[in-house]
C-alpha cells in the first residue's frame, strides 16, 4: 500500500470560493486525504495517494489551470520529459513523468503521454542518459543483465501504457525503487519494450530523469533566467506540447 505524499501547485486563486471550488473537485478523487489553499500566495497543497495528473485535471475542471510546484521531500522527486526525435514532429514534446518517492526503496510512478497512435506502449529505465541519437543512444534496459543472471524481472521496466483513439494514454504505478538510483538515466515509451528503436518513429519518446523539486523547494514565481513568470511559462510548455 502507497503511504501519503504531499504535492503542492500553482493555482490562480482570487477568494475563498474559489477555494471552495477546488476543495470540492479534489474532494471526488479517491485518494485525497487533505487539502490546504493559500490564498496570498496562490498554492494549493493536498495530501494523498492520487496521482498528480488527476489532480492537475480535476483542478482544469473548475476552469484554472495547475502547476506542480513540488512532490515528497527534498531530493525525493524527480521528472522525465518525454520527447519524440522524429524529424517531422512538429510538436516535440508528447509526455511526462513525474516520480516521488515515498518510503525506503518505493517510489511512484505517474506517467502521462497524448499525441500517439492508438495501442499499447511500453515504459522502461535505460542504463544511460545519453538520448543524442534518440532512443537507440540511451544503451540497455537499467539492470537487464544482473536480472537476467537471477531470472527475475529488470528493474528497468516499468510497465505498459495503453493510448486510446483521443491519442492519450496514463498509468500510475510503484516500483521499488530509490530515485537517486534513477538520475541521470533516460526513459523509453515505444510499442516495443526492447530491441532496435527507429528515432524517426513519432510514437517512440526519450528524455532525460531529472531531479525535481521537493514540496517546499521551489518558490519560484519568475524565471531567473527569461524573467517570465510560471503562467507565462505554462502557457509556452502547453504550446509545445507539455501535459
Amino acid at each position: 500500500m502507497i503511504p501519503p505524499f504531499e504535492t503542492t501547485f500553482a493555482v490562480p486563486l482570487s477568494c475563498e470560493d474559489c477555494i471552495k471550488d477546488i476543495s470540492g473537485s479534489l474532494y471526488k478523487i479517491n485518494g485525497i486525504n487533505k487539502v490546504n489553499a493559500n490564498l496570498k500566495e496562490q498554492l494549493v497543497s493536498i495530501e494523498g495517494t492520487a496521482a498528480p495528473s488527476a489532480i492537475v485535471e480535476a483542478i482544469q475542471a473548475t476552469g484554472r489551470d495547475a502547476i506542480l510546484r513540488g512532490t515528497g521531500k527534498s531530493n525525493s522527486a524527480a521528472v522525465c520529459i518525454l520527447e519524440s526525435h522524429a524529424s517531422h514532429v512538429e510538436n516535440k514534446v508528447r509526455g511526462l513523468v513525474r516520480m516521488v518517492q515515498v518510503a525506503s526503496n518505493l517510489t511512484i510512478v505517474d506517467l502521462s503521454i497524448r499525441g500517439l497512435s492508438p495501442g499499447t506502449y511500453h515504459a522502461t529505465v535505460r542504463e544511460t542518459g545519453d538520448i543524442s541519437e534518440g532512443p537507440e543512444s540511451t544503451g540497455p534496459i537499467w539492470e537487464a543483465a544482473n536480472a537476467k543472471k537471477k531470472g527475475s524481472p529488470a528493474r528497468g521496466i516499468f510497465g505498459t501504457v495503453e493510448v486510446g483513439k483521443g491519442g492519450v494514454g496514463t498509468v500510475f504505478l510503484d516500483k521499488p525503487i530509490e530515485i537517486w538510483e534513477m538520475i541521470g538515466r533516460s526513459i523509453v515509451v515505444a510499442h516495443q519494450q526492447d530491441g532496435k528503436f527507429d528515432k524517426n518513429d513519432a510514437d517512440t519518446l526519450v528524455g532525460v530523469i531529472a531531479r525535481s523539486a521537493g514540496v517546499w523547494d521551489n518558490d519560484k514565481t519568475v524565471c531567473s533566467c527569461s524573467g517570465k513568470t510560471v503562467w507565462e511559462e505554462r502557457k509556452e510548455q502547453v504550446d509545445r506540447g507539455m501535459l
